[in-house]
C-alpha cells in the first residue's frame, strides 16, 4: 500500500507543477532596489522560478525559452528587448509616455506590454480639480515629445469643465513660454517630459509658478517632495498587483499597455499651507479620484 501511495504520488508530481513558470527580471544593473522587488515578487509567486539577470549576464532574446515570462525594469533591459523581434513576451516597467514616443513612436511590437510609469493625465485634471475647485484654466508646457498628449488632455478636462492652456518651450533659457502660461492659467500641470521638468528646470519653474502663488500639480513625486503641491502615483506594491494580475494570464491576453488600477496621493502640506489651501488628506484624496472616475 504504502509502495503503492508513493508511486502515486510520483505520477501527480509532474501535474502540480505545471502551473510554476519561469519569470526572468531583466535590468541594467544589479542593485538593492530591485533586488527588494524581485525578492518581493518572489515571495507573491512561491510556485514559479523568479530570477533576475543583467543584460549583459544574457542572451539574446530569441535565445530565450518561449515561455518565459520576462519583466524589464529600466531603459537598459527595454533596449535589448527591442533588439530582437524573437523572444519571449514582454512587461515593461519604468516607461513612460513620453519616453515610450521617443523610442517607438506610433508603433507597438506585438510582444511588448508597456507598463506607464507617469500618472494618467486625466487623474492629474481630476486631481487639480479636486484640490483647487475654483481653478478653470490648467496651463500646460509642452515639448517636441509631449506634444502628441495635448488631444488626449483637452478630451479628458472637457467633461470636466476645465480648459486646457497650452504652450510650447522649445528653449528652456528662455522663460517667456512660461510666464505666458503662468499669466493666463489657474494652475500649472506639468507632463512628465524630462526635457521640461528636470533638475535644471525646477527651481525656475516652481519659484515663477509660486511668485505668482499658483499651483503646480505633478508631474511626479520627485517634483511634489521639490516643491509641487501634489501628484497622484503608483508604488511598487500597486505595480507587484499589475505583475500578479497579468502573470496569471497567458501572454497573448496581455494588453499593448495599461496603467496600475491602484494608486495614491502624494501632497506637499508646508506648499498647501502656503498657498493658503486646506492641508491634503492624502487617504481622501485618493478615494475621491477613485470614486469619482472609470479606471484608466
Amino acid at each position: 500500500m504504502v509502495r503503492l501511495l508513493r508511486l502515486l504520488l510520483l505520477c501527480l508530481w509532474p501535474l502540480g507543477s505545471l502551473s510554476a513558470s519561469e519569470i526572468l527580471l531583466v535590468g541594467g544593473e544589479d542593485q538593492p532596489g530591485i533586488r527588494s522587488f524581485v525578492a518581493a515578487l518572489e515571495k507573491r509567486r512561491p510556485h514559479d522560478q523568479v530570477r533576475f539577470q543583467t543584460v549583459e549576464q544574457l542572451p539574446g532574446p530569441g535565445k530565450l525559452k518561449a515561455d518565459t515570462r520576462l519583466v524589464l525594469l529600466d531603459t537598459p533591459a527595454l533596449e535589448w528587448r527591442l533588439a530582437e523581434a524573437a523572444g519571449p513576451s514582454a512587461l515593461a516597467l519604468r516607461v513612460s509616455r513620453v519616453q515610450a514616443e521617443q523610442r517607438l513612436g506610433t508603433s507597438r511590437p506585438a510582444y511588448l506590454t508597456l507598463l506607464w510609469s507617469d500618472p494618467p493625465l486625466a487623474r492629474q485634471l481630476r486631481l487639480a480639480r479636486y484640490l483647487l475647485p475654483q481653478a478653470r484654466r490648467i496651463g500646460v508646457l509642452y515639448g517636441e515629445h509631449s506634444r502628441f498628449l495635448l488631444d488626449e488632455l483637452r478630451q479628458a478636462a472637457h467633461p470636466l469643465g476645465l480648459e486646457i492652456v497650452a504652450q510650447d518651450w522649445p528653449d528652456l533659457r528662455d522663460s517667456r513660454p512660461l510666464q505666458h502660461v503662468l499669466n493666463n492659467s489657474d494652475v500649472l500641470l506639468g507632463l512628465d517630459d524630462p526635457d521640461l521638468y528636470n533638475s535644471k528646470s525646477a527651481k525656475n519653474v516652481l519659484l515663477s509658478s509660486y511668485g505668482r502663488q499658483m499651483a503646480l500639480i505633478g508631474p511626479n513625486v520627485g517634483f511634489v517632495r521639490a516643491g509641487a503641491l501634489a501628484s497622484t502615483y503608483s508604488d511598487q506594491d500597486d505595480w507587484l498587483a499589475v505583475l500578479e494580475q497579468l502573470l496569471e494570464q497567458p501572454s497573448a491576453r496581455w494588453p499593448r499597455s495599461l496603467y496600475p488600477a491602484h494608486f495614491g496621493v502624494s501632497g506637499n502640506q508646508q506648499v498647501a499651507r502656503a498657498l493658503g489651501l486646506e492641508a491634503i488628506d492624502p487617504d481622501a484624496a485618493a478615494l475621491a479620484l477613485a470614486a469619482g472616475a472609470s479606471t484608466p
